[in-house]
């Protein structure tokens, strides 16, 4: 076991004191040369005895129903595929399963078969611990290890450990209606955006919805503001010490975003608010933007969750802080599946998780995910092949955005560790609340990163 591997475990899980006992390293490799049948070997195809595999899936609530039809779509093709295979869908909320119920799995070392994971930081982590399978050989034999725009955050080490179902930008949706109606234009500079959410307080809206429950909802907007002000590669320094959480650039950056609370851009409450409240905050109409992730918009195109909204819904990127500097975006594929390392001891639990990827990550799967579902492709595309995929008006804003795009960066959560995510999103909230000032709270983020740091 590497250094600082079992502190920063003890850390990211909390409530469970035994970690990761009986783990072997061995099992994570699976080979396989490339003239073999990538699919099943023939002691896989030729019994029939039944069996089970089950999949571990985050595609739960209305906002998710076309991803989770894909799912079972493919669920059903592997099944046929492989003989006696049954496959048990697991549905589990995507925090409750990052956050608790994954990381138990893993401390007791029995995930699923299949699981939804991230991959930076976490299935970077479990992959030291060898409990997630090497899927290189598998890429390899199946043709698909140079089809994916990036498995930087699945890849340790050089071997790959789980594969992104899309890819995804961050940037602000839009009542289209509105701003048509009011007169206004889509803003190029921050200082526009700032003008803009004035002016849209003063007509008696809600100028950004915001949710706050759940602190990554509104550390997009921290997260995007901070790369403006501070640069997209101050993120990458945190945790080997070249950056500093306390730099005076991100002070302003934080203090951007208080600034915006005290002026009342977002609903009084939001601290108690859930996800689902800032999209009806724009459904309703009572809010006119909103930051989020680029798969929010599957919501908005449905009639039956977006109502008379459906279709009246824009995206724009954050504009940068002067005009002409570069744009800025959140951009990245780091959700995703990871497989068990235990898998590699069935052959026949191998064959359905071959099966599983072979008919998951084609190009008509994924064409079908952006047309039906809005998710960006994880594998190479053409980006005027995903224009002409959906003529959906959203959509060709969202395609229109990622031309944009002249900076991309990872959201933060993909280059810190699990406590300094925990800081910094008890530091968020707190800033939120009116509890702390900008510089004590990255003073205090800067403290537990040094102390994660020394582990590593």
């Amino acid at each position: 076991m590497k250094k600082g591997i079992l502190p920063l475990l003890l850390l990211l899980i909390l409530s469970f004191s035994t970690l990761l006992t009986g783990c072997n390293g061995s099992r994570n490799s699976v080979s396989e040369s490339e003239d073999q049948v990538p699919v099943a070997n023939n002691e896989a195809l030729s019994n029939a005895e039944p069996f089970e595999i089950t999949i571990r899936h985050t595609q739960v609530g209305d906002s998710k129903k076309f991803r989770l039809a894909l799912l079972e779509e493919v669920v059903a093709k592997t099944e046929a595929e492989v003989p006696g295979l049954t496959i048990r869908l697991d549905a589990v909320d995507s925090e409750v399963n990052r956050k608790e119920k994954l990381r138990g799995e893993m401390a007791a070392g029995k995930p699923p078969e299949v699981f939804d994971v991230f991959g930076s930081p976490e299935a970077q982590l479990y992959a030291r611990e060898g409990l997630m399978l090497d899927l290189s050989e598998i890429l390899n034999a199946l043709g698909l290890q140079d089809k994916f725009t990036t498995l930087a955050s699945f890849t340790l080490d050089g071997k790959i450990y789980g594969l992104p179902i899309g890819g995804s930008i961050e940037g602000y949706f839009y009542n289209k209606d509105y701003f048509d109606q009011k007169g206004l234009s889509i803003p190029q500079t921050l200082d526009e955006l700032d003008r803009l959410a004035e002016k849209i307080q003063a007509d008696g809206k809600i100028p950004f919805a915001q949710a706050s429950k759940d602190a990554w909802i509104p550390l997009m907007t921290t997260n995007n503001l901070w790369s403006y002000y501070a640069g997209p590669e101050i993120t990458y320094g945190f945790m080997t010490g070249e950056s500093q959480w306390n730099d005076e650039r991100m002070v302003k950056a934080i203090a951007k975003h208080k600034e915006w609370v005290e002026k009342g851009y977002f609903k009084k409450g939001e601290l108690g608010l859930e996800y689902a409240d800032m999209r009806n905050q724009m459904i309703t109409g009572e809010a006119i933007m909103m930051m989020d992730g680029s798969w929010a918009n599957s919501v908005f195109r449905d009639p039956a969750q977006a109502g008379p909204m459906a279709g009246k819904i824009g995206f724009f990127n954050m504009p940068p802080l002067k005009k002409g500097d570069p744009v800025v975006v959140m951009q990245d594929a780091n959700n995703g599946y990871g497989f068990s390392s235990a898998v590699a001891d069935d052959p026949r639990k191998l064959a359905a998780v071959k099966s599983f990827i072979k008919n998951m990550w084609t190009e008509e799967m994924q064409l079908r995910g952006l047309k039906e579902d809005g998710v960006l492709p994880a594998i190479k595309m053409d980006l005027e092949q995903m224009k002409t995929t959906s003529d959906d008006a959203l959509m060709q804003d969202i395609f229109t955005a990622v031309s944009e795009i002249e900076l991309s960066f990872p959201a933060y959560d993909a280059l810190v560790q699990a406590e300094v995510n925990t800081a910094l999103s008890i530091g968020i909230q707190q800033i939120i609340g009116g509890e702390i000032e900008p510089a004590k709270m990255l003073e205090h983020i800067q403290a537990v990163q040094n102390a994660a740091n020394a582990l590593e």
